[in-house]
């Protein structure tokens, strides 16, 4: 620590002044640096999306933060039908057994799941923040293996900063695999068809949600801007089932 006794008014004024440009230049560099060493969730490109014939439905409800929009108990059978998935014959759908589990070796997602309901205001419940490495199941959406689109979301990050079990969701690309292990001892494996970014103000739930006509998965986390405490978009992972084996 320094004094400024013995200092004219001028010569004080200068060394303050000098004092101030060097703190000013010292904070530019540490800003610099803070955003070059911050982490970014990887986001998924166009080219990893849904093909254009298989498109977010026009006019479908927007989304609510902080994660998914609001779902109905059930799926609608005037939703968007089985537009999602390859034209690809299909394995016979499995018996109705909860997940327990998700693999998803080429983000290093190996986790077990929770159960997610509904909030009062009819939104998605979301695993805790507290621990962001958890995912979860919504139940009311088909087991996976079963005929429909099965859900699971799981957070970017956390409370803490810390990153979140589906931080690197956006990474993922077509031809990718996912396993949930079922609480009946079998393992269902589903190939990725598409990861798309959407605008949680314009998010096409008939498209996510709606019923499909063979067996699917949605994987959902948030992404984007983050402003006002909320992310302002979503990444929807979808993905097609190609087959039941035991665990």
């Amino acid at each position: 620590m320094f004094s400024l006794t013995g200092l004219s008014g001028s010569g004080r004024r200068r060394l303050l002044t000098s004092a101030a440009a060097a703190l000013l230049l010292i904070a530019a560099a540490l800003l610099i640096l803070g955003f070059s060493a911050q982490r970014h969730a990887p986001q998924p490109p166009a080219s990893a999306g849904l093909p254009v014939s298989a498109g977010p439905a026009a006019g479908s409800m927007p989304s609510t933060a902080p994660s998914v929009p609001e779902l109905p108990a059930t799926t609608s059978a005037a939703a968007t039908p089985s537009t999602t998935a390859p034209a690809t014959t299909a394995p016979p759908a499995a018996p109705a057994a909860a997940p327990t589990a998700i693999s998803i070796p080429a983000i290093g997602v190996h986790h077990s799941l929770i159960q997610l309901g509904l909030n009062s205001d009819g939104t998605l419940q979301v695993p805790p923040l507290t621990d962001p490495a958890t995912p979860g199941w919504y139940r009311y959406s088909p087991v996976p293996g079963q005929v429909g689109p099965a859900v699971i979301v799981g957070h970017i990050d956390g409370t803490t900063g810390a990153e979140g079990v589906f931080f690197k969701l956006g990474a993922l690309r077509p031809g990718d695999t996912v396993d949930v292990t079922r609480g009946d001892g079998t393992v269902a494996r589903f190939r990725i068809d598409g990861v798309t970014k959407y605008p949680k103000a314009s998010f096409p739930t008939a498209t996510v949600y709606g019923n499909t006509a063979n067996p699917q998965l949605r994987l959902i986390t948030c992404a984007g801007p983050f402003e006002n405490q909320h992310y302002l978009d979503d990444i929807v992972v979808y993905a097609t089932l190609t087959g039941i084996r035991p665990a």
